[in-house]
């Protein structure tokens, strides 16, 4: 039966003030505040401008989207009962991790270029805004490269494939692999972040060592390798744990996946040792030193990532707000609009900058400037994941009603607001460890106090928050005040690195509302700023 054409008279789907598909969007280009805090640090812009253009094109943008719809899935066996212990996933996750690896996410800091590190920590931002679950497994993978180091004849073996920049999913063994990825699995379910209670026993084999025991939680299970704690006859020790073994399969089973809140793209997951085959690293005993530098180069990213993913929310609500009328007036003309969006912006570029600022230390070989790499590390890491989820939320609310749909990238950055001020030391232990370091290494407090210094005389208002904090905190604070200290530390410490590296709109902004008491508790209740120089940033 032939259908009757619709009455033009009757149509109810005419598309109108909505806004234009985004298309591809050049990361790099369209960001003036990266190029100016990335430059700044040292890093390599030109790189960067080649990254930017190619992980924000639509086909990227749709890669993330899938790779983010399409959860992993645990294979533990094979149609007829053997183990096989793999996670399948969706194409889309390997374009992007191609895309990442190739691009020399966990590459480029070790082959020897000046500013490797501050370019890392570029892409992690970059990387972010588009599917941040598989910046996971490229972060471990670069981040273990400094703590192999603890043993040459793994680092000989491992290291050549980790920093590749040839990425290859597949379950094989290392010897038939021309680059290889590596996770981690620390976590027991009865220590969480006090790891010196894991119960994983590891017993000699030989040259080698056979693990025992369960892992609560094992960052990207599907990697090559996996770096690891137990404890052996002479104390808790780092083992290197291959996945693949010649001829057969390591004797580490996953238990079961995750089901996460957000990060759906990255697998995590429970997994037992079931005398697993191991190599030690570093001395025995001495797991947490060998370990921590993973740890301290993971907690750069985690500072990089929340300034990614405010900068995706804050993009996606200013091009709605441009091209959406409401009263007969675009959004983004109204001065109540403009002034959450501003406010908002202060709060990205000051994570994006002062995160920036600790990627170029991190390219410092002195032994100063490597120690407040690892207390300004931790100061942008507890800052920016304080703000990012606030700012997510607040972006979501720009779009409305479709800000909680699916459709927009809203709900996947709220997902994962909250994720990077978990992994890698919650918010106490990174305010403890923040005072530990002060107490630990006295270095790292005088270059603090020189970059604080830095600006001083610039900023009436910056000067008195300056001396309210030195006189509030005469000496390291109590436990129970460790949260006070550290936001009022880090808020200095970025208001110092936007005086320097952000155009006088923005610093003069960050000042008045962050240091001197000009804005009230909610996004958007400021006093008088620079809008329209602020939103030029976006």
């Amino acid at each position: 039966m032939s259908q009757v054409p619709p009455r033009e008279d009757l149509l109810t789907h005419d598309v109108a003030n909505q806004p234009p598909a985004r298309g591809d969007v050049d990361l790099w280009a369209d960001d003036p505040a990266l190029r100016d805090h990335a430059g700044a640090a040292g890093a390599d812009t030109d790189h960067l401008a080649r990254y930017g253009a190619q992980i924000g094109t639509a086909q990227m943008q749709e890669a993330g989207r899938l790779a983010n719809r399409h959860d992993p899935e645990a294979v533990l066996f094979d149609a007829g009962g053997r183990r096989l212990d793999e996670v399948h996933f969706h194409p889309a996750y390997h374009d992007l991790m191609r895309a990442g690896i190739g691009a020399g996410y966990a590459a480029l800091p070790w082959e020897g270029a000046s500013g490797g590190h501050a370019s890392h920590a570029a892409m992690v931002y970059l990387t972010s805004q588009v599917e941040p679950g598989v910046c996971c497994p490229m972060t471990m993978t670069y981040a273990a490269v400094p703590a192999l180091q603890a043993e040459p004849g793994l680092f000989e073996a491992w290291v050549p494939k980790l920093t590749s920049r040839a990425y290859d999913g597949a379950a094989k063994p290392l010897a038939r692999k021309p680059g290889a990825t590596m996770g981690m699995a620390m976590t027991e379910k009865q220590g969480g972040s006090d790891v010196r209670s894991n119960t994983t026993q590891a017993s000699p084999d030989g040259e080698a060592w056979r693990l025992r025991g369960h892992k609560w939680f094992c960052s990207a299970p599907m990697s090559d390798g996996f770096l690891t704690l137990a404890q052996a006859p002479g104390g808790l020790t780092c083992f290197l744990v291959p996945r693949w073994l010649e001829g057969e399969r390591n004797a580490v089973r996953i238990q079961r996946l995750k089901d996460k809140l957000g990060n759906r793209a990255n697998a995590s997951a429970e997994i037992e040792y079931a005398d697993a085959l191991a190599w030690r690293v570093g001395e025995e005993g001495a797991g947490v030193r060998t370990i921590i530098e993973m740890v301290h180069h993971t907690r750069l990213d985690t500072a990089m990532a929340p300034a990614g993913l405010m900068r995706a929310a804050l993009s996606h609500a200013a091009h709605w707000a441009r091209h959406r009328t409401a009263f007969q007036t675009q959004l983004i003309d109204q001065p109540l609009m403009q002034a959450v969006l501003a406010d908002l912006a202060l709060d990205w570029e000051g994570t994006l900058a002062l995160g920036m600022h600790v990627g170029g230390y991190f390219d410092r070989k002195g032994e100063a400037e490597r120690a407040y790499a690892r207390l300004s590390v931790a100061l942008a890491k507890f800052l920016g994941n304080k703000l990012c989820p606030a700012l997510v939320c607040e972006a979501m609310e720009c779009l409305g009603g479709m800000g909680y749909v699916e459709d927009t990238p809203l709900p996947l950055l709220y997902r994962e607001a909250p994720l990077n001020a978990i992994w890698e030391g919650s918010g106490n232990v990174i305010c403890l460890d923040i005072l530990r370091t002060l107490r630990r290494e006295p270095l790292a407090g005088e270059v603090l106090s020189r970059e604080l210094g830095a600006v001083a005389g610039q900023y009436r208002r910056y000067d008195a928050a300056l001396s309210a904090h030195m006189q509030r905190f005469p000496r390291l604070p109590d436990e129970a005040q460790a949260r006070w200290y550290a936001e009022s530390l880090a808020s200095l410490l970025t208001a110092s690195v936007l005086i320097r590296t952000a155009p006088l709109a923005v610093a003069e902004a960050y000042v008045a509302t962050r240091l001197g008491g000009e804005r009230g508790r909610v996004p958007g209740a400021v006093g008088a700023i620079d809008m329209g120089g602020i939103l030029s940033r976006l």
